[in-house]
């Protein structure tokens, strides 16, 4: 199966198991961003192209690069031959592409050759490899300066680094993003989800340290976070006991019907012993057009409360609830856990976003001291 024709699978499939059906070397490990989100289809159908044209010539023109990255060379790095390394490249070719990134970064300090904006097309190639190691390390490379300061990139970053379950890295690279401030933007949202997705898998009195920090500075300027970001950091809190500061940070979400809210806010309740709370949260998606759900695990632990209670009253109206639900498939299996680490996918308007990405990368690359490009979120996840 060529890797473009691959590519029809991607919305039936998660986009890990769609690039190992292209036969990219890829753990399976899931990351939260969809492979459309990510720019991975497009990269691939590219890499698919580029393959082909090159079939004939590809092992000349590896031996030609690495001649043009010796110290002893004096070749300049052509934009044209970098993108097809890039794209054509394996896990044997990895070291060759990142000399040939830094002595091309280093040349364009000078006098720039080509105008294509490299660093989220190189973060595709890390993550198709499945290269976490290799892509930190660029990152942070000196001879790399301003080469990544794009928020496409970061996000790539992390969410490859969310993949493979490198989540105290993501916090550490955090730290990096909000020093550089691209676009003056200091806590871009797709890279606070991911930072808040870290801190909820991981679990850790450090975690839950690093996140209460970090929403108690998104509050002090006024930050709207995400939807997913809200929701992880308040389970990451029930699951630390503190149901108490879960509630109040459900409430800075304005539609307090989305399913993940509704559960959560279900659980949290239940957690507070507030039980009489819970029915009216209930009994609302009765009044939907479309059929909404709660999650078995969370009406079960629900039911637990009550049934410790013994309050009969609530009880019965409870169970009445659980034979309607049951009767309109209104009761999901997937766990609210799955739910919350659930894919992230792209919408139209990211798409169009992504489309005038393409022809701003026309546009000259500048070292991160002078780069003016703003990137917004742009997925419905987001808003």
């Amino acid at each position: 199966m060529s890797l473009l024709k691959s590519l029809k699978f991607f919305k039936r499939i998660s986009p890990v198991e769609s690039l190992k059906l292209c036969g990219v070397n890829l753990e399976v490990h899931r990351g939260l961003y969809s492979a459309s989100s990510l720019g991975l289809d497009s990269f691939i159908e590219q890499q698919d192209r580029l393959r082909g044209q090159l079939l004939n010539i590809q092992d000349k023109f590896k031996a030609k690069m690495i001649e043009n990255t010796t110290e002893e060379s004096k070749n300049i790095i052509f934009s044209e031959d970098l993108k097809n390394m890039i794209h054509i490249a394996t896990d044997a070719d990895i070291e060759i592409v990142i000399k040939m990134m830094k002595k091309f970064n280093n040349q364009n300090k000078e006098l720039r050759f080509g105008n294509f904006v490299f660093g989220a097309v190189v973060m595709r190639m890390f993550y198709i490899l499945n290269k976490p190691q290799e892509a930190i390390e660029c990152f942070k490379s000196s001879d790399l300066e301003g080469f990544f300061d794009q928020l496409i990139s970061y996000q790539l970053l992390c969410d490859l680094l969310y993949e493979n379950q490198l989540y105290k890295e993501i916090l550490e690279c955090f730290k990096i993003i909000q020093d550089r401030q691209i676009g003056g933007m200091k806590y871009p949202k797709n890279i606070v989800v991911l930072v808040m997705a870290a801190c909820y898998k991981m679990n850790t009195p450090e975690s839950l340290e690093f996140a209460i920090k970090l929403w108690q500075d998104l509050m002090d300027i006024g930050h709207r976070p995400a939807r997913r970001a809200v929701t992880f950091f308040a389970k990451l809190l029930l699951n630390n006991d503190k149901p108490e500061l879960a509630l109040e940070v459900l409430g800075v979400v304005q539609n307090q019907n989305y399913t993940t809210i509704r559960n959560l806010k279900i659980l949290t309740f239940t957690k507070l012993n507030r039980l009489d709370d819970t029915i009216p949260i209930l009994k609302s998606i009765l009044k939907q057009e479309q059929i909404q759900t709660f999650n078995k695990d969370v009406l079960d632990t629900l039911q637990e409360q009550l049934q410790k209670q013994n309050n009969t009253e609530l009880l019965t109206e409870f169970n009445h609830l659980m034979k309607i639900f049951q009767e309109q498939k209104h009761i999901s299996d997937v766990t609210l856990d799955e739910q919350l680490s659930s894919e992230i996918a792209s919408t139209q308007l990211q798409q169009q976003n992504r489309n005038h990405n393409r022809f701003q990368s026309n546009r000259p690359f500048r070292p991160r001291e002078n780069f003016q490009r703003r990137e917004r979120a742009t997925l419905r996840e987001m808003e």
